[in-house]
């Protein structure tokens, strides 16, 4: 999957990017990097997609619903030990309809991660949940 998302973000000619894969209890199971990526990435990537698994949706989805929710917004954050991030690039993963884990891609724009995570995940055969 990560593999196949920094191909994606090649393909795209996109900024340098950092996949980070959890699994659906939160554990990492890689962290991969491209060289010259900037040197927060990792704890992005990583927070992108361990928010997922708290909230039970895509960034993408938070995003859209942090926006005046400002209270809200640091009470998760606060619940999460700030590790949640109101940016696209976050993404559920699901086999045959069950929760196996979440990708985060942070490096280039919002927008971007997004694709690379969607991209990286069809790869491996398994379900993006938007």
């Amino acid at each position: 999957m990560a593999r196949a998302a920094i191909a994606e973000a090649r393909r795209l000619e996109l900024a340098p990017i950092c996949v980070a894969l959890l699994d659906a209890a939160g554990t990492k199971k890689a962290i991969r990097t491209e060289d010259r990526v900037a040197l927060m990435r990792p704890q992005i990537a990583t927070a992108k997609a361990w928010g997922c698994l708290g909230l039970g949706f895509s960034t993408q989805t938070f995003t859209a619903m942090a926006e005046g929710m400002g209270p809200l917004f640091q009470t998760f954050r606060g619940l999460a030990d700030n590790r949640l991030v109101p940016s696209p690039g976050g993404v559920l993963i699901s086999r045959d309809g069950v929760l196996v884990g979440a990708i985060g891609v942070s490096g280039d724009t919002g927008p971007n991660d997004q694709l690379c995570a969607v991209a990286g995940v069809e790869a491996s055969g398994l379900v993006a949940q938007l």
